[in-house]
Order: C-alpha cells, then structure tokens, then sequence
C-alpha cells in the first residue's frame, strides 16, 4: 500500500543537494557553494564588529587629527539657535527676524549679519522682554567706561567723575602752575579724556554760536504727586573738571548717608507719558544695553509719533550722546546738545526733567570746551531753581572755568549766606582767596571744606593749595595735608605733587645725562653755553637786569625774570629771531622743542630773592639748567631734601614734579637756561597726544 501524501512525509523524502569539492577541496553542499558560503550567525556577527571597529577608530582619526572645527560648529549653532527638530516640524516662524510672520531669504539676511532688524521688531521684543524683567539699571563699565553718561557710580551710587576734559586757550588762562587759575591743578591721574579735550584731538576750535538763552524765564510748576518716577536716576552732575575719590561709608558722617538715603528718584515723566511708559522702557532698554544705534532710531520714531513728548526727546539726546561716544563724533555730540535744549523748552516737561536735560546740556558744553555756552545754561537753571545750592555751586565752577574768579566768588558768598556749612563751596571760595594772595584767609575755608568730606571736595588740588598756603605760613601741618592727599590717591608721593600725570614713569628727583639718554643735546649746551650766554645778556634789560617778571606768583620776595623761546611745543618767533644762535643750537632736539608740557627759557634771578618750595604741573617732563652766570657764593637750588649748586657751563638735570625750593643771596644776578624735555620713559605716541600744558 502506498504511504499517504502529506506535508510531513513530503518533507522527509525531499532529497539532499550532491556535496561538490571546493577549489580548497573541502566538500560542502552544492547549495552553500552556489550562494558563495553563505551568511551564517557567525559571519554576521563577524561583519557587524568589522564595522563597528572602523566606525570607532575613524571617530578617533576625526578627532585626533582635529578633522573637524567642532567650537566653530558650536559657535555657529549659538550664533543662529536652529533647533533641527523643529525644522522637520516646519517651525520656522521662531525665526522670522523682520516680522512678517514667517521664515524666508530676508530673515536669514537679519541673521547673518547682512541687514538691520526694523525698529518694530525690536521695540515689540523690548518690551516683551520689559515684561518679564523690570530694567536693570547696573550698566556695564566695560562697555560704558564712563558708567551712565560720563560718569561712574560707585557702590554707594556717588556720582564719580571719570575724567576732566581741558578748555580752550582762549577761554583759560593757561597752566604754567599759576596758583590764580583754576584750570591749574587737575584732580585726577592723566587718562585719554585728560588729554584731548575733544573727541577729535586734531580738530581745530569750534566757533561758539551766541547765547541762546533768554534773560528771564519763568518759573516751572511742581510736578503733580501721581506722577510716577522714571526708572533709570539720573545722577546729580558734580562738574566734570572736579572728580570725586570714592569714599568708604565709615568716613561719611552719618547724617550725610541718611541723607544719600532719602534722596528721591527724579520724576521724569508728565502724565502723558505715563500712558506710552512701555514704549519709552522699551526704547531705553535698548540704549542701557549699549545698542545705540537701535535705540536712536527707537527714540526718533517715538519722537515722530509724539512730538510734544519732552521724555521722548531727552531719551533721544541720550541716545545720541552715547552714540557721540561710540563714534567718538563731535557733530553727533552737537546734535545731542541741540536735542537737550530742544526737550528742556517742550512743555509740560516735569521739573526734574527740566533740571536733568539742561545739567547734561552744561556738561557736554564743557566737554567740547564751549564755556560760555555752558555757562549761560547753568545761569537759566539757577534763575528756574533758585533754591539749589549744587546748582549755584556747579555756576560758581563755571566762573571759574573762564576767568571769571570774581563773579565765582559773588556766588559762593551766596551759597554761603545761605547753607554755611557747604564743603564744596568753601574749598572753592578758599581757592578763590589764595589766588587773591589772602594766604592766612584761605586757609580755613580749604582745611574745613576739606574735612567736611562733601561731594567735589577730595579733590586734589583742594589739598595742593590748603598745603601749599601752610608752607607759607610756616605751619608743618602742610606736610601732613600733603600726606592725606597722597593716601587719597591724588599725589604720587609726599615730595611729588604733580596732578598731570603718566602712570608707571620713572620718578626720582635729580638725574644724570646718561640717565635720561639725552646725552647728545647735553653736549650741546654745554659746549656752545659761551654762545648762549652772550645772546642772552644782549636782550637783558640793560637798565633793570631783567627780562619779563616772573608772573606765576611763587616768590617770597626778590626779583626774577624770563624770557621764553619755546613754550607748549611752539616757538615763539619774535624772540627767536632776537637769539638765532641758540635756537639754531636746539632745532634739531625735538625732545626738547617738541615738549609740549614744557618751555625753553632763560631766568635771571636778582640778589635777596626767595622761590617757595612748590612742584611743576606734570611728572612728563624733566628740567634741564646751564648755567651761564653764576656767582661764586649764595645760589643754591632744593629738590626733595637734596640741595645743590648750579655750575657755569654745565647742565644740572631735575624732575621738577617733586618740591623744589631756590635760594638766591649772591651780591650780583643769577643767570640760568631752561630746557624743558619729554620724560624718556614716554613713548612716541604718547608725546604726539598728550595735551599742552
């Protein structure tokens, strides 16, 4: 019987494949061959940790050779946040830059760099970001050197002035340590705001445009009580030329911190205002994150929009000003004063907006050097607010700065009539009386404005004077006056007193030819000084033995003139032609007539003269004397505690930014050559940008 047909039994009679002998001449099934072998489990396991390994060591190769920029990946995926997930997702609309509502060419124009965000973009995210965070008011020194709008706040938010910016010629008398001038004695280290007065070093001088304010002006109402305070403060403007050392809150008395306590935000925003307050947070952001071009676009269009918004504008007139800075543009500089005085005559501008924008208005008039202008803007806010003693007292330095010491004085006996104890203006009206030689009248006024501790008070040349009027009394406390300024940061030393200053030169008070690697121009003097004494002796005043007389009020007594060839780096052609020889002789020395912060002169002292201990104005310069008539006995010359004797012929060399003292009590004249030489520490950049003095 035959089986039955079935799967099962199929399957067992299905016959097996011949075994074949492969080219190795093993045998394997005929089926296995014609596949190649096959892929056994083994085999394929075999083949996966193949690849495996060549996935690893190539990662390994990537990295070891550093095949790829992986920060310049990570840099890149910062810079643009593209999220891939969202891409496959089509969520492109996160990145839509222009605001049109979705992801195209445009927007990745904006975020690369090839095209501006509008305006209305950036205002809509500042103010969504304003939402969540209110605005900080920290501002970031590094990006703002000169904190909120040239000034620096420190940790008890005092308002510390940064730099101070010099006047012009025309409207200053000039240094040469006349103890009259206020211009005489900065208060603060040489920095790059010391030493141009202008953001343009090189422009020539701005004809000042007239006065444009009117001679009365009427008086501006009180603020309502609901109007809110703006959130930025505007700080109060201690005058740009006066800086301020910061003070540790131990050495404040305590009813002055209870007073900084007290003291209000200004309430910039009228009631209008308070209705587009997002708007103008949002533009102010921008400018507080040091985005200044955004935020001057920002706060035109706000002006545009509402063009009887006094906020509005004094944001523009702050925009601009920081961008003036960025720039470092005098026209933008200019046109943010003009938009200062634009926003202080809108009205219904607040009293306080009024007093901010016309005190920031004066501030950058005094940058540009524009002192009168500025003066006529501090005399309308004295006539608005004349309840202010820091506005008479920011008026009286603005006398000051042009000459005027009378009319600064009438305005500190003012203040003082009124507020007796007011530190700033007693330093000032003793500065104001030692320049009238009323030494022994000076004195108090300095020590007690000084001890007060008030804002604009640490100020070096506050201690240089109150010192320097002991010293001619006789009174050694002036040397510890001078010690207290040196601890404060304004001297370099006890001896060294100078407050227009290089840090890190080298500082000694006497030096040697070789020390000063100006070996060559000595040689010259000193072999040619026969020459030079005859051409001087010819422009002598054959009857009084003198040249012009000493004006620089430092003698005690006697008779000591001078005749000057060079001074601030120019020759001075009509005397020059009077003596060719020697300027002949030091043409070709440009550290010496190239010095800007000296002179080149010959001095003639007569018997019985006295020259007070005093310093020069800056440690840049060294002082070089030939002697050309010197008599034998009674002439003598104190630098430091070292005294010396001058030699016919040969060239004594001292730093006069350390205290000196002369003495002449021959029975015939004294005469000396001056020149004056850069310090040879200072580098060629720094000779050609360093300003006069």
């Amino acid at each position: 019987m035959a089986p039955r047909k079935n799967f099962r039994n199929q399957a067992k009679k299905e016959v097996k494949p011949a075994a074949v002998v492969n080219k190795n001449g093993v045998k394997v099934e005929a089926s296995v061959a014609a596949s190649g072998g096959g892929f056994s489990g083994t085999k394929i396991f075999t083949w996966f940790m193949v690849l495996a390994l060549l996935g690893v060591w190539s990662s390994v190769a990537v990295v070891w050779f550093d095949l790829v920029d992986y920060d310049n990946v990570i840099e890149r995926a910062k810079e643009f946040r593209f999220n891939f997930s969202e891409v496959l997702q089509g969520k492109l609309s996160a990145y839509d830059a222009d605001g049109d509502g979705d992801f195209d060419v445009e927007d990745a124009k904006v975020l690369l760099g090839l095209k501006e965000r509008p305006v209305s973009v950036l205002l809509r995210e500042a103010k969504e970001e304003y939402a969540v965070k209110e605005p900080d008011d920290s501002r970031d020194e590094a990006t703002h050197p000169y904190g909120d709008e040239n000034n620096a706040i420190d940790t008890k938010g005092e308002l510390v002035e940064k730099a101070q910016p010099q006047q012009t010629v025309e409207e200053s008398k000039q240094y040469n340590n006349q103890p009259g001038s206020y211009n005489n004695q900065p208060g603060s280290p040489e920095t790059k705001e010391t030493v141009q007065l202008r953001y343009n070093a090189e422009a020539e001088s701005v004809p000042e445009p007239e006065a444009d304010v009117e001679p009365e002006v009427e008086s501006v109402p009180e603020p309502e009580a609901d109007v809110e305070p703006e959130v930025e403060s505007v700080p109060e403007l201690e005058a740009e030329f006066v800086p301020e050392l910061k003070e540790n809150a131990e050495d404040q008395p305590k009813d002055k911190l209870k007073e900084k306590a007290k003291k209000k935000k200004p309430k910039l925003l009228n009631k209008f205002e308070k209705t587009i307050k997002t708007e103008i947070d949002a533009a102010e952001k921008l400018r507080k994150k040091g985005k200044v071009e955004e935020a001057v676009r920002a706060f035109e269009t706000l002006v545009l929009q509402y063009p009887q918004s006094p906020r509005c504008r004094y944001g523009k007139a702050l925009a601009e000003d920081g961008l003036a800075e960025k720039m470092l543009s005098n026209d933008m500089l200019q046109k943010a004063i003009g938009t200062y005085k634009e926003a202080s005559e809108l009205p219904n501008a607040t009293p306080d907006l009024i007093k901010a924008t016309l005190k920031k208005r004066a501030e950058r008039q005094q940058f540009l050097g524009r002192m009168r202008g500025a003066l006529a803007t501090l005399e309308k806010l004295v006539q608005i607010f004349p309840e202010d003693m820091a506005l008479k007292n920011d008026l009286g330095v603005a006398h000051l700065l042009i000459g005027d010491n009378n009319s600064a004085k009438r305005v500190y006996e003012e203040v003082l009539a009124t507020a007796p104890s007011d530190g700033f203006a007693k330093v000032h009206y003793g500065f104001i009386l030692k320049s009238e030689n009323k030494i022994a009248e000076s004195i108090p006024f300095l020590r007690d404005g000084l001890e007060s501790g008030d804002p604009g008070t640490d100020d070096g040349r506050f201690y240089f004077h109150l010192g320097d009027a002991l010293q001619r009394m006789g009174d050694d406390s002036a040397y510890k006056w001078y010690e207290r300024g040196h601890q404060r940061g304004h001297f370099a030393s006890v001896w060294q007193r100078s407050l227009y200053n290089v840090d890190g030169l080298k500082a000694q008070p006497w030096w040697t030819p070789k020390d000063t690697g100006y070996m060559d121009l000595v040689k010259t003097l000193e072999r040619n000084w026969r020459i030079i004494r005859d051409e001087a002796q010819s422009v002598m005043d054959r009857t009084t033995g003198l040249f012009v007389p000493e004006e620089e009020n430092l003698r005690e007594k006697g008779e000591w003139g001078q005749f000057t060839l060079w001074q601030q780096g120019k020759k001075a052609g009509e005397s020059c032609r009077s003596v060719p020889k020697t300027c002949g002789l030091l043409e070709r020395y440009p550290e010496a007539t190239g010095c800007k912060r000296g002179q080149i002169k010959f001095s003639v002292m007569q018997p019985g003269t006295h020259v007070w201990p005093h310093t020069g104005p800056t440690n840049c310069r060294l002082r070089m004397h030939l002697g050309l008539v010197i008599p034998k006995t009674g002439c003598k010359i104190r630098c430091t505690n070292d005294t010396r004797a001058w030699e016919e012929g040969k060239v004594l060399i001292f730093d006069d930014s350390f205290e000196h003292e002369v003495w002449q009590d021959a029975d015939s004249y004294r005469l000396i050559f001056i020149v004056d030489v850069w310090h040879p520490e200072l580098t060629q950049y720094q000779r050609q940008t360093l300003s006069p003095i």
